[in-house]
């Protein structure tokens, strides 16, 4: 199996750069046309059909609540949490941080970009694996956070000063809730909580945080490829 520490994506020109020196005339390089992204519309089955929503408002869920979970899992394989505990003030303070880490200078950046062997910690692109290969429109920062020794503070912004503890804290109540949704989930298939908490008792946590610049031709490029 592949180390993912030895992950790497090449180096490629920063997209906001890019988009900074571009006008509404201007045509994007040839790498970041998808033609995908005209072909491929966000699908609308026209019936108003709606995420779940997850309300984790109580500490034991209802069984109605219990029963949206099941069928979230089943039919959607993803859903949206509510009253999950994470505090406000928390979720808008990393927000802010990282918007203002975009806001550097690209040389400030470029202090925090990925080096090889680091896997994709670090400020770059992902996925890069050609010197041909099509590009998206952004730029990212990815940060393994959890557990703590995995953690490769070089690639942690010191600018904004509160970015590095914000990003703890955060990432410490993201981990609270995933243990409370692997317990939930756990009861709703009839095991005890911990045959499945054990097994994630060490699993990894990463974030990535993107940044999409404005676009001259935004319907004929992607912010991010599909991943499946």
């Amino acid at each position: 199996m592949e180390d993912p520490a030895q992950w790497f994506s090449l180096p490629v020109p920063h997209v906001q750069a890019l988009a900074a020196s571009l006008d509404g005339a201007s045509d994007i390089p040839e790498r970041y046309v998808r033609p995908e992204a005209e072909a491929d519309p966000v699908a609308d089955d026209g019936e108003g059909v709606r995420l779940p929503v997850i309300d984790l408002g109580q500490a034991q869920l209802s069984p109605e609540e219990s029963a949206k979970l099941g069928l979230a899992c089943e039919e959607w394989g993803f859903f949206q949490l509510i009253n999950h505990g994470v505090p406000t003030e928390l979720i808008e303070n990393i927000k802010m941080d990282i918007v203002e880490f975009f806001k550097l200078p690209i040389e400030e950046k470029e202090a925090f970009a990925q080096i090889p062997g680091n896997g994709y910690n670090g400020y770059g692109q992902a996925f890069v694996k050609s010197e041909d290969q099509k590009l998206d429109w952004g730029d990212l920062l990815a940060l393994d956070t959890l557990p703590l020794k995995i953690r490769k503070m070089r690639f942690w912004p010191t600018c904004p000063p509160s970015f590095r503890d914000n990003l703890d804290a955060y990432t410490s109540k993201l981990k609270e809730v995933t243990n409370c949704l692997l317990r939930l989930l756990a009861e709703n298939l009839g095991l005890e909580p911990e045959i499945i908490t054990n097994n994630f008792k060490n699993m990894k946590q990463a974030i990535r945080a993107n940044y999409y610049p404005p676009c001259p031709k935004a319907d004929k490029v992607l912010g991010i490829s599909p991943h499946s």
